[in-house]
């Protein structure tokens, strides 16, 4: 063979090679991408798919959610009237519970002092030993004259002048709805030879209201404060006096006097004064807290003088209830005030009630102004009053016939 030839023969055989390799590499092409796609997609699963388009809504909603107008939307919508409703019945509910609450402490109260007074020993006053609190009557006032161990002559120049004993005095309850009390505590030594006396009295007379506190000047306001407690859960009065055992009092014309103020709430009746705070030490009336009344020289708040005053009912039950966060300074005055001058209280300055002995409250009775009560400033009560209380009754009392024809 020529070499021409082979030539020509090799040269058509590598064209034909290099056409079916091109071909070759192109179905191989195709078959591999066929190949791929086929075994390597990974079918969606069926939970990713439904979490994704959860999270997509959720997307959608916060997005929203971004949005002003959106969020206006989604506000809820309460009128200025539901509101105001709701708070009302709000409102309603909370004073429900204190008037419950209130009456709860007036029931308990009674029972609270007895309890107290058998644990600690103490005698009970023959009103204690009969409470019932349920249907009790209503008594214009309470009168508990405040008095001592060693006040035995003062006690009996007061019966024997303007308190009305035996039958009357039961008379004056029943028909008038007016109690008296002398008030006194216990001694120190409870059972010891004073209580004993003071016992002895009472079954003699029936008219102590023995109370579960230690007797002592300096315990005034304790005791004060125990007195409204106690009386409160013994009788339900309009009224409770407080006065001092060397006061004289006409019962009849303080009886008017009260009803006529028996419609209003909250009254606080007495001489009002504004006396100074007293600093220096040793003095009479000297005010350990002198420092929480301002600078030295300061006055008081304005409260009524301690030899006689009167509180409403509502304001002597709200002492009962408060009593053990209610604070005591060293004149019961003073604290009675304290007690009563951050309430809603109508304080009514009444100059009958600490009128001086004769001649002035002689010449007020003639003159048709009949005094409620008489006593000497000087002494803070009628001076030698145990000797003197006959001749102030002689010459200043309003006679019987005021007290058992009065209309209260």
């Amino acid at each position: 063979m020529s070499w021409k030839s082979k030539a020509d023969h090799h040269s058509s055989r590598s064209v034909i090679s290099q056409k079916w390799t091109l071909f070759l590499c192109l179905v191989c092409f195709c078959s591999g991408m066929l190949f791929t796609n086929r075994m390597w997609t990974i079918p969606e699963h069926k939970a990713m798919a439904r979490t994704t388009s959860i999270e997509a809504e959720e997307l959608k909603l916060v997005s929203g959610g971004c949005d002003l107008k959106t969020l206006q939307q989604n506000e809820v919508n309460f009128s200025s009237k539901d509101i105001f409703g709701k708070v009302f019945k709000t409102h309603n509910a909370i004073h429900t519970l204190d008037k419950t609450i209130s009456n709860l402490g007036m029931e308990l109260a009674a029972a609270k002092s007895v309890q107290e007074s058998v644990q600690r020993s103490s005698p009970l006053s023959e009103d204690s030993k009969q409470t019932d609190t349920s249907g009790r009557r209503k008594y214009l006032m309470v009168i508990g004259i405040n008095t001592a161990f060693s006040s035995r002559k003062r006690r009996d120049s007061i019966r024997a002048t303007w308190m009305p004993q035996g039958e009357k005095r039961k008379k004056l309850e029943e028909e008038k709805g007016i109690i008296i009390r002398f008030v006194i505590g216990h001694s120190a030594t409870s059972g010891g030879i004073l209580d004993r006396a003071i016992e002895a009295e009472d079954k003699k007379h029936g008219d102590l209201l023995r109370l579960d506190h230690v007797e002592g000047y300096l315990e005034l306001s304790a005791k004060t404060k125990t007195y409204f407690v106690t009386a409160v859960s013994l009788w339900d009065a309009d009224f409770y006096v407080k006065v001092d055992d060397d006061v004289h009092v006409n019962i009849g014309t303080l009886g008017e006097t009260l009803a006529r103020h028996r419609s209003k709430p909250r009254v606080y009746i007495g001489c009002m004064k504004s006396g100074p705070v007293l600093s220096q030490r040793g003095v009479r009336y000297h005010e350990p807290e002198h420092w929480k009344f301002g600078e030295a020289g300061n006055k008081y708040f304005r409260h009524a003088t301690g030899q006689l005053y009167a509180i409403s009912n509502d304001l002597a039950t709200y002492i009962s209830i408060n009593q053990h966060i209610l604070h005591k300074y060293a004149n019961e005055d003073v604290s009675l005030g304290s007690w009563i001058i951050g309430l809603d209280v109508e304080h009514i300055d009444d100059r009958r009630l600490c009128c001086g002995t004769p001649p002035d409250c002689e010449w007020k009775a003639q003159a048709g102004n009949i005094c409620i009560a008489s006593f000497d400033w000087s002494c803070s009560g009628i001076c030698k009053s145990a000797e003197r209380i006959k001749e102030v009754h002689r010459r200043c009392g309003e006679g019987e016939n005021v007290l058992w024809s009065a209309t209260f």
